[in-house]
C-alpha cells in the first residue's frame, strides 16, 4: 500500500520584521490654515513650528521625536480652532443678550418717562 500523496510544493512564507508603525502625521496644512485665518493668541503660529518640527524630524528618521512634535502640533492646532471658533460664538451671544436688555430697558423707559409727563400735567391744572 502506498501512502505517498502528492504534496503541493509551497516555499514558506517569508518572515522579516515586523510592519513598522505608521508615520506619525505633521498636521502642518491645518497649521498653516490656523496660521493664516484663524491666528488666535498666537496659537497657530506655534502649532505650525511643531508641525515643521515635526516634519523634519520625519524626513530625518526620527520617529520618536516626530510623534512627540506631532503630538504638540495636534495640540495647539486644536485650541486655536476651538479658540477661534468658541470665542466669535461667546461674543455674538453677549452681544444679542445686550441687545434685548437694552430693548427692555427702553420699554420700560418710555413707560416710565411717559407716567412722569402725564402726571406733572394733572398737578398743573
Amino acid at each position: 500500500m502506498d501512502t505517498l500523496y502528492p504534496r503541493e510544493e509551497r516555499p514558506p512564507p517569508k518572515r522579516g520584521p515586523p510592519p513598522a508603525a505608521p508615520a506619525p502625521r505633521d498636521h502642518l496644512v491645518w497649521a498653516i490654515f490656523n496660521t493664516l485665518y484663524m491666528n488666535f493668541c498666537c496659537l497657530g503660529f506655534v502649532a505650525l513650528a511643531f508641525a515643521v518640527k515635526a516634519r523634519d524630524r520625519k524626513v530625518a528618521g526620527d520617529v520618536e521625536a516626530a510623534r512627540h512634535f506631532s503630538s504638540k502640533a495636534r495640540c495647539y492646532n486644536a485650541l486655536a480652532t476651538a479658540g477661534s471658533v468658541v470665542l466669535p460664538l461667546l461674543l455674538g451671544a453677549l452681544i444679542v443678550t445686550g441687545v434685548i436688555h437694552l430693548s427692555k430697558l427702553a420699554q420700560e423707559s418710555v413707560g416710565f418717562f411717559t407716567y412722569q409727563f402725564s402726571g406733572s400735567d394733572d398737578e398743573e391744572q
